[in-house]
């Protein structure tokens, strides 16, 4: 079993480095699995690409990475990470500034193990602040559904969420078609969708991925409801015809 951990990053020479400590602290034992992780440096002036050439020159457990000139969609980011994975690999997203938790992937590891027909597995997460103190209050946790159709007409109901708390298998990510390149912003809950549409329905797992950081630039800074809706609703419009057969409202 190999884990390919993806992360696109633009101007996160502060966070970047634990992020990278993070992954590389992951404990697999008595388990027996195998991780890379893979950066897309995008457009940085802050030094990351610098930081990034010494890191990656350092022993430790694999750590590839790229540098573009230009800053670039974190969908596009994404799929050119995962073309470089393993076919067989699974594959779990990492924001530059987040940290995931040392038993992540162990946790995974078992999940796939217990359920090897299915393709992708949603996790709980925590919020941290900048410093990376706990946020209270701020946890989220993954819900449990019946149907892909149900937690579909959840998502568009802006009742329920995910990020960046997934682990999927590579050949689920080649079924669907990959991230949408063009998404300015959702790009991840759109691939979602298109797991839940073509009717695969996420294992939950009662542990705990990673922090999500909240700090002064966040990618998400702005997006209250109305923008979450608005992003929905142009989600919504890509699939409208299977989601309306399935009797998905649209957003209001």
């Amino acid at each position: 079993m190999h884990f390919a951990l993806i992360t696109p990053s633009h101007n996160r020479r502060q966070y970047l480095p634990e992020a990278i400590a993070s992954v590389q602290a992951s404990i697999h034992a008595p388990l027996d699995f195998s991780r890379e992780h893979l950066i897309y440096e995008n457009g940085s002036t802050d030094g990351s690409a610098e930081w990034l050439a010494q890191a990656a020159a350092q022993a430790g457990p694999a750590l590839r990475y790229w540098s573009h000139p230009e800053k670039v969609r974190a969908g596009l980011a994404r799929n050119r990470l995962i073309a470089q994975t393993d076919a067989a690999a699974w594959l779990v997203p990492l924001d530059d500034d987040d940290i995931l938790l040392q038993r992540c992937l162990y946790h995974y590891a078992q999940l796939i193990a217990q359920h090897p027909r299915q393709p992708w597995f949603v996790a709980d997460f925590l919020r941290m602040d900048q410093d990376r103190r706990y946020l209270p209050n701020e946890d989220y946790y993954a819900w449990r559904f019946d149907s892909p159709q149900a937690m579909l007409q959840a998502i568009f109901k802006a009742e329920h969420f995910i990020q960046g708390n997934v682990c999927y298998s590579r050949a689920l990510f080649d079924q669907v078609g990959g991230y949408d390149a063009e998404l300015p912003m959702a790009e991840d809950l759109d691939l979602y969708v298109r797991f839940l549409l073509a009717g695969h329905l996420p294992v939950l797992s009662p542990h705990i991925s990673h922090l999500h950081r909240f700090h002064n630039s966040n990618v998400s800074i702005g997006v209250d409801a109305g923008k979450h809706n608005e992003d929905l609703r142009i989600i919504y419009d890509k699939y409208a015809g299977q989601l309306q057969q399935l009797g998905v409202e649209r957003p209001g």
